[in-house]
Parts: C-alpha cells; structure tokens; sequence
C-alpha cells in the first residue's frame, strides 16, 4: 500500500516524504536520547549522595546518636564538614518528622534552643523577618512534597535501598535522594540529601536547544534544496513532459521547450535531442505522406489505362487490336509493379540508415567497383561503355557507409543509361576540389534536361522520363539525394554545353 502511494507521487513530493520519514525516525532516536541522558547524568550524581548517606549513617551508627531534635542538631553541627559540598540535607525520624536540617547549621548554636532564637528574631529588622518567612514557607513545602515521597518509600520494594527522585520547578531543579536507617534492626530515621540540580537541567536544555537549532538549520537546508530541486530541475523536466503530451495529442498548445533548450546542463542537451528527434520524426511523417500521396497519384495513371484496356480486350474481336491492348496491359502492369518495389525498397532503406554507421572509405575503389559490373553488362547489351577517369593513383577517401555509395553511383549511372542511345559513351570523373573537398562527376551523351530549374528532377516521381517508362519508378534520383544529404554533401545537375546531362556530387572532407 505505501509502495503504491510513493509510486503515485512526483518527485519532489518523493524527495519531501522520504525526508519526513527520515526525520520522524531521527526526532524519536532523538527522544531516545534525551531520555537516556537525563538518568545517565543523574546516576552520576546520586553515587556522590550515597556515599554521603552510607558515611553518615555509618557515623550515626558508630556514635550511637538518638533520633531526637537535640542529638540531631547537635550531630550535623559538629560533622557538617561532611554536607560542605552539598545545598542540603535533611533527617526525619521514623514517623516522618523532620528533626534535622543543614540549613540550620550557619546559625549560632545558641539558637538551638527555642528561647535564644526567639530572643534572635527579635533583634532582625523586619525585612529580614519577612525574607526567613518566605525562605520557611519555601522549606515547608519542600518538606511537604518530601514526607509524600518517605511514605510511598517506606512501603514500596526500595525500603532499605538508596531511592533518588527529583522535583522541578520553574526555577530549580531538586535531585533528592533518600535512604532509611537501622539500628539494632529497627528503622529508626530516614536521611534526606537535596541538591540543586539546576546543571542536570541546563545540560538537557543545552541538547535540546543544540537539537532543536540542528534540526530548523537542516529543514532550511532541505526547503531549499527542494526550491532550487523543483525551480532547476523538477519544473523543466515537468514542461518536457508536457511537451511530448503536446505532440502526442497533436495540440496547438505552446510549450516553453525553447527556454529549456538554451540551458548548458544535460537537462538542455536532453530538450535539443527531444526537439530534434520530435522534429526528425515530424519530418519523417510526413515524407512517409507524401510519398504515399505521391505513390497514389502515380498508380492512379497505369491503373485508369488498365482499365480502358481491359474493357476494350473484352468487346473487341480484332487481333491486332487485341495485341496491342495486351502490351498495354502488360507495360502497366510492369509500372505499377516497379513503383511498388521501389517504393518498399525505399522505405526499408529509410529505416535502415538510421542504424548504420559512417567510416573512412576510399571513394575510387567503390566507383571502379560498380562501373566494372554495369560495363560488364551494358558493353554487350547496348554497346555503352563507362569510362573512369580519377586522375592517377590518389586516394580520395571520404565518411560514408560503403552500401550506400554504392547504390548512389548505380542509380547515377542507370539514369544516365535510360537517356542514353546504344553506342554512347558514359564518364565518371573523381577529383579533388578545393579545401579537400571529393567531387564525383556523372556525365552522359543523353538528351539532357528540358527543365530550366534542373532542381526538379530530384523531386518523387519526375515526369520528364525516357519511353522505356515500366523500367523506371521516378524514384531513383530522389533516392541519390537523400543519401548524398545524409552524407552531408551536395548534388548538382546541368546540362552541357554540346549535348546530354551532368551530375555532379560534392563529398565533404574529413
């Protein structure tokens, strides 16, 4: 259930829940802490009381001191170097009145009996009457929460063990620790140590504050952190996502893809390639329609003239008519067959670039490759003949995928063929041009072009073509310049000055 609610949110949503349960699990470690500091720090202060309460009941024990207010007081006067480095301590006997107290102990010992402190109240001004009320008034509740504590010690399973407890106010932090005291096997009184823990208090507080300041300071760190996540990185991979929504839905909504593609991190580089890619797919739609739109239009002709022959075959009884309309028939046939090849044939070809890679290759060896095998076949057949002129012995090396410069030259020269008569001569030329540049040069005794934009005889489906149409899809031209511009280079068409047509394709330089 957890795993399926986190995979349901973005990613700073992610970013911010992960850090919520993180510090959940450190502010309860946290607690942990505090609450195993504060006893740590008192255990270390409670070893100091019972050491004090053994010594002194050890004393009490050996000097055989009775449990009255006199022996008490007269007992902490002369071993008061023993509570010199304690705030106070108290002594009650075995009904849980106080009959001993060091807070007596800066006092004349006069004033251990009642006349000569009645006799010392007298002689204090009335303020310092007013402050030892306040200060009795301060003891007596101090005694009163004391008394509750020695009751519930008396009868609890600690009887006879040191028992620490502690009392908070808001300005003092009291650490008590109590213990009973034998005497010939009877509980006879019980020994009170009262401290002014206020460091205990104070060392929590400074942990807790530490804690506190840490754990805001990290916060900070983390609202920013998720600021500068969201504003950099977060938002503009939320606006590629819309934008791909965008042209998945074909809307007309506007993206703000161009601000993020002038950014110099991978998040830029990553909406170029988008953009590109989107653009190249784009491009290649709607080449795929309008090849199909072209491909339509070119069968619609032969398959009109099937047709008419078709329905003229069956009505007419003349065999020379007959005849004829079969070779119609059969020449629209051949066509309609050819465009669908070469269309298929195209379109593989199309998918297939997209995965092949371009390395150096010597141009000469491929060109003398492919016009040994169309000399071998045309030389006999039509008496046509393919001369290679490539200047001498030079290496004319270019970036390109062999099969591919291949089929370039063959379509080159089976165009220059189809406009060529028997017994023509064709030349293919190799040279270097300037800046490195490799030039390819295609020329034919044909009858050239009729266009004065020669531009358009790359289009699909050029209609100036030789009679032998069934031979020809209109598409091998367009085919070369699609490659020529997938190798980066330029294709140019001309005719020339005496007779017949010049292509010229211009390789860059490595």
């Amino acid at each position: 259930m957890l795993s399926y609610f986190i995979k349901n949110l973005s990613i700073l949503k992610k970013f911010l829940f992960i850090n919520f349960i993180a510090f959940l699990i450190i502010g309860i470690l946290t607690i942990f802490y505090l609450n195993s500091i504060k006893p740590s720090i008192i255990k270390d202060k409670t070893s100091n009381h019972i050491n004090v309460l053994n010594n002194t009941i050890e004393n009490l024990n050996r000097l055989k001191i009775k449990f009255n207010e006199f022996d008490i007081r007269n007992f902490l006067f002369s071993t008061r170097f023993l509570f010199q480095n304690l705030d106070r301590v108290q002594i009650f006997d075995s009904k849980f009145k106080l009959i001993g107290d060091t807070d007596t102990l800066d006092l004349d010992p006069r004033a251990f009996s009642q006349k000569l402190e009645i006799i010392e109240m007298k002689d204090l001004n009335k303020n310092q009457i007013q402050k030892k009320k306040e200060k009795n008034n301060i003891s007596n509740k101090k005694n009163s929460f004391i008394d509750s504590e020695l009751k519930n010690y008396s009868s609890s399973s600690d009887f006879g063990k040191p028992y620490t407890f502690t009392e908070e106010t808001y300005d003092q932090f009291l650490l008590i620790t109590i213990k009973n005291v034998f005497f010939d096997n009877k509980n006879v009184g019980y020994l009170a140590i009262i401290e002014n823990a206020n460091d205990v208090k104070i060392a929590i507080d400074e942990r807790k504050n530490f804690i506190i300041r840490t754990v805001i300071l990290v916060v900070i760190v983390i609202l920013i952190f998720s600021f500068v996540l969201n504003r950099y990185f977060l938002k503009p991979i939320k606006n590629l996502v819309t934008y791909t929504k965008i042209i998945k839905d074909k809307s007309d909504e506007k993206s703000n893809i161009e601000n993020i593609k002038r950014r110099n991190d991978e998040i830029g580089v990553l909406s170029n390639s988008l953009d590109e890619m989107t653009n190249e797919l784009n491009k290649r739609i709607a080449t795929a329609e309008n090849y199909s739109t072209d491909l339509l239009h070119e069968i619609r002709n032969p398959l009109a003239s099937l047709k008419s022959a078709s329905d003229i075959i069956s009505e007419t009884e003349n065999k020379e008519l007959r005849n004829k309309l079969v070779g119609i028939v059969s020449h629209d046939v051949e066509r309609v067959e050819r465009l669908i090849t070469d269309y298929s044939q195209m379109l593989k070809d199309e998918a297939a670039i997209s995965s092949e890679r371009m390395k150096k290759i010597d141009l000469s060896h491929i060109v003398k490759s492919v016009v040994d095998d169309f000399n071998s076949i045309y030389e006999s057949k039509r008496s046509i003949g393919i001369k290679l002129q490539t200047n001498g012995g030079k290496e004319y090396s270019i970036l390109g995928i062999e099969n591919r410069i291949e089929q370039i030259i063959a379509n080159l020269l089976e165009n220059s063929i189809s406009f060529s008569e028997n017994n023509q001569e064709i030349i293919v030329e190799i040279s270097k041009k300037q800046n490195d540049k490799i030039s390819l040069l295609v020329i034919d005794e044909g009858m050239g072009f009729s266009e004065k934009n020669t531009d358009k005889i790359f289009n699909r489906f050029y209609s100036n073509r030789p009679e032998k149409f069934g031979e020809h899809s209109g598409l091998g031209l367009n085919i070369v310049k699609n490659l020529v511009e997938l190798h980066n280079g330029e294709i140019i068409a001309t005719n020339n000055k005496n007779k017949g047509a010049k292509v010229e394709i211009i390789f860059p330089a490595i």
